[in-house]
């Protein structure tokens, strides 16, 4: 007998099954075992060394992102729903982390930076859920693509300066972007470590090299393995190159939140939540296999609040799907969350058996990988593709990017949703408003062009269409734009074609009936036509319902055409 298929919501997406604890684990086909170890390992190779590239750009030691790799991932295994999310830290979050401990604790020493971290995770896990509890998913909806593309090259112009004297083997005392670059172009002709330099650019070009033409090899990882090995055996530490230092073993223990950094940490924190929660959902939308439900939102903060929360308390920062280790993931063939359990168990293995070598990386090999990896968010293709769509929306993008140069990763972070926000703001009330012409010998009305001079017209009738929602944001500016198209026309009718309008709003029925007694006082009429039902109810249960009459709302255009023809003296 035939096994049912699945079910048609399933088929496209729309399945919301409820989040359950290992519920993957209870129905797994062992026979995708391989598979998932495979994907896990591979995962991890890309995985470990980014996320201690990232916890240095954080300001926090190594093991700190190897805590982050190690717990997150395991956590989301267990709640998580999508079969390919990668989470870790990324590039994103490192930088905010950053951004928000060296706001709020200026000058404080590694131990404190390290319990403020794992503060910061547990304040962005509690946001987390705090959303999932109010049913708050939808808000990453609000941070558009070209905004939210803005927002990532600036985010990557700040990590490679921000990376940079590392690569050269100085320091700088970092005081704003564009100040930045002036102290790296002073320190680095009476400053640079050649030694650190060559190692830098040789790290650079090699993982550039190796995406390029060996996209299946980890390039992060040899790049590190290469480095330790330089270093250890080529006595680089002898000749001026700087390493990270010491790496405590073993797995991480508890740490106590620190109750009095909540104040001064809580806005970065809803800050870090909006983009951990974004960057998750955009990498599980994007790699997502076939047939897999879409997303959940309020199921996927649930996981990543709970990821956060319990990585905090055994010291990790916070944490996220990354769209480049998801990309991994599914590539290397994962099937279910057991690849991400893998990662994790990658990370304690590393802790529990690698850290002394681990400890004889050179810093300068970091910060190459973080420039080779974040260099890809400056990609100007995405900003061209905008472009030539839309330049509208180009400028979005690039006060986005313009935001996080200019004030700062989470000031940057608070201009890419305010820009977000008055992007649809002055979408929704700058709605298309035009006439509208017969297409010969049809039913069809479309927008009247030179491109079609003979698209049929009626002496008198003037139609009309506005796109969008008609409320009190925008309802005077589609009345100022229907004026000139009456003063040209001097119809003895006006007809509104709204079939395009889901919703007339209270204040915007108002206006209507204002603009009726106008048009009535010129010797004209004001008609509705192709009200959608909804809108109709809405219309017939107001004073604009009462005014207009079933004889003035009509069924569609056609009719509307039909009826002013009929009314015409022959």
């Amino acid at each position: 007998m035939s096994q049912p298929g699945p079910s048609v919501p399933a088929v496209i997406g729309l399945a919301r099954p409820p989040p359950q604890f290992l519920g993957w684990l209870r129905k797994y086909d062992r026979t995708v075992l391989p598979l998932d170890v495979l994907a896990g390992l591979t995962a991890a190779a890309v995985v470990l060394p980014k996320a201690m590239a990232y916890a240095t750009v954080a300001g926090l030691p190594v093991q700190i992102g190897l805590y982050t790799a190690f717990i997150p991932p395991i956590v989301y295994a267990a709640f998580g729903r999508s079969t390919v999310l990668s989470v870790s830290t990324t590039t994103t979050i490192g930088i905010l982390v950053g951004s928000a401990l060296s706001e709020a604790l200026p000058g404080a020493n590694p131990a404190q930076l390290v319990t403020a971290a794992a503060t910061l995770s547990v304040l962005v896990g509690v946001a987390l859920l705090m959303a999932a509890l109010l049913r708050f998913g939808f808000v990453a909806n609000f941070i558009s693509e070209p905004v939210l593309a803005g927002f990532k090259a600036g985010i990557g112009a700040v990590i490679i300066v921000d990376q940079v004297p590392k690569m050269l083997g100085f320091h700088i005392h970092k005081v704003g972007f564009f100040r930045d670059l002036l102290a790296i172009a002073h320190g680095a002709a009476k400053e640079t470590s050649l030694p650190t330099l060559l190692l830098s650019a040789a790290t650079v070009a090699g993982i550039l090299l190796m995406k390029r033409w060996l996209p299946r090899l980890p390039a992060a990882l040899i790049a590190v393995a290469l480095g330790i090995a330089a270093s250890a055996f080529a006595g680089l530490p002898a000749v001026g190159v700087k390493t990270i230092g010491t790496i405590p073993s073993g797995a991480p223990s508890l740490i106590r939140p620190d109750v009095g950094l909540f104040d001064p940490l809580w806005l970065a924190a809803l800050a870090i939540a909006l983009m951990s929660f974004t960057e998750t959902i955009a990498s599980e939308r994007a790699f997502a296999t076939p047939g897999q439900a879409r997303p959940a939102p309020n199921q996927e903060l649930v996981a990543t609040g709970l990821s956060n929360v319990l990585g905090g308390l055994f010291g990790a920062m916070p944490s996220g799907g990354g769209t480049s280790q998801t990309l991994v993931n599914q590539r290397a063939g994962a099937r279910t969350q057991l690849a991400g359990l893998v990662v994790g168990l990658a990370a304690l293995a590393t802790l529990l058996l690698l850290a002394p070598v681990i400890s004889l990386m050179p810093e300068a090999t970091l910060a190459s990988v973080v420039v080779a990896y974040s260099a890809e968010l400056l990609d100007l293709k995405e900003f061209r593709a905008i472009n030539a769509i839309r330049r509208t929306e180009l400028w979005w993008a690039v006060s986005a990017f313009a935001g996080v140069l200019l004030l700062g990763t989470l000031r940057g972070i608070t201009v890419a949703v305010i820009v977000s926000v008055l992007a649809l703001i002055y979408q929704a009330s700058n709605p298309a408003v035009y006439e509208l012409a017969r297409k010969p010998g049809t039913n069809v009305f479309r927008r009247r062009s030179e491109e079609h001079p003979e698209d049929e017209t009626y002496p008198g009738l003037l139609m009309l269409r506005v796109e969008g929602r008609m409320f009190f944001g925008n309802a005077e500016r589609v009345l100022d734009r229907i004026a000139p198209l009456v003063a040209a026309a001097q119809p003895k009718v006006i007809v509104l074609d709204c079939s395009a309008i889901f919703d007339i709003e209270y204040s915007a029925q108002k206006l209507l009936v204002e603009a009726d007694e106008r048009v009535r006082s010129h010797g004209a009429e004001l008609w509705l036509a192709a009200l959608n039902p909804e809108a109709r109810r809405v219309v017939e249960r107001s004073p604009l319902g009462k005014r207009l009459g079933r004889e003035r709302m009509i069924f569609d255009l056609e009719h509307a055409a039909a009826q002013y023809a009929a009314r015409r003296p022959a």
